[in-house]
């Protein structure tokens, strides 16, 4: 007996099996995958990292070129020499700090429990680094990066990244044009932290003064850049008690 194919039963049958098809594929997909894609978001955050702490394959004074996957491993255990939490101001050691999924200990933060902040320090010649990951909102999704300081808590380098924000406005917190501008800067001052805000018409549109706290803002990106100025004042205000540790003693 031949189906019929007009019967409303039939197409919710047909939806079913479709969909528990599709579902057991994609299900698969994923389990097979999972090694891949832990291995691709390693090198990812080992690449960032790195960056932020100025080392990459940049060969122009435009470009974003990452240490390759095939040596990022290797130049990320050579030069990070630890990986730490903090947590009340102390650093605990801890193997794959990278990997800490930082919007979940963000978010145990506020509602007012212990969450882990990772930090990383370098050592290239013959300076220490110290990198801090940041999470915050654009306009319309997710923003974070990377922020390198060194032990006068100058900025040595930053990487950010979006999930969303609009091609050649917001997104442009990735380019070389914005990211350079804060390197120089400083987080600290004689009465406390500063953290660097994104500015409109702050009259140093080449970013040469370094000591203003301010970098120059997108064109068109407003909301996207007070996104990267809040991101940035709430990480230096978390990790605000370890880096009084670092200046007491520089001083000391």
């Amino acid at each position: 007996m031949a189906l019929n194919t007009d019967k409303n039963s039939y197409t919710v049958l047909f939806s079913v099996i479709m969909v528990s098809v599709v579902g057991a594929i994609l299900a698969y997909l994923a389990t097979g995958l999972k090694d891949k894609i832990t291995e691709n978001q390693r090198f990812e955050k080992q690449q960032n990292i790195l960056y932020a702490m100025g080392v990459h394959n940049n060969t122009d004074e435009s470009s974003v070129n990452f240490i390759p996957t095939t040596e990022v491993d290797q130049r990320f255990n050579e030069l990070i020499k630890g990986q730490y939490v903090i947590q009340g101001g102390e650093a605990t050691p801890e193997d794959d700090a990278f990997m800490i999924d930082l919007k979940k200990e963000l978010d145990l933060i506020k509602s007012g429990k212990d969450g882990k902040l990772p930090l990383f320090i370098g050592e290239k010649d013959g300076k220490t680094f110290y990198i801090f990951p940041m999470y915050g909102k654009g306009l319309w999704d997710a923003i974070w990066g990377y922020m390198s300081v060194d032990e006068s808590l100058t900025i040595t380098g930053v990487y950010f990244d979006h999930k969303g924000e609009t091609p050649g406005l917001g997104a442009n917190i990735k380019m070389r044009f914005f990211m350079d501008d804060f390197i120089g800067e400083s987080i600290a001052s004689d009465s406390g932290y500063t953290p660097i805000e994104v500015v409109k018409g702050n009259n140093d549109p080449l970013n040469n003064d370094k000591s203003d706290a301010q970098v120059d803002a997108l064109a068109g990106a407003t909301i996207t850049g007070n996104g990267v100025s809040a991101m940035i004042k709430e990480s230096i205000r978390l990790y605000e008690p370890y880096f009084e540790k670092v200046r007491s003693q520089t001083k000391s």
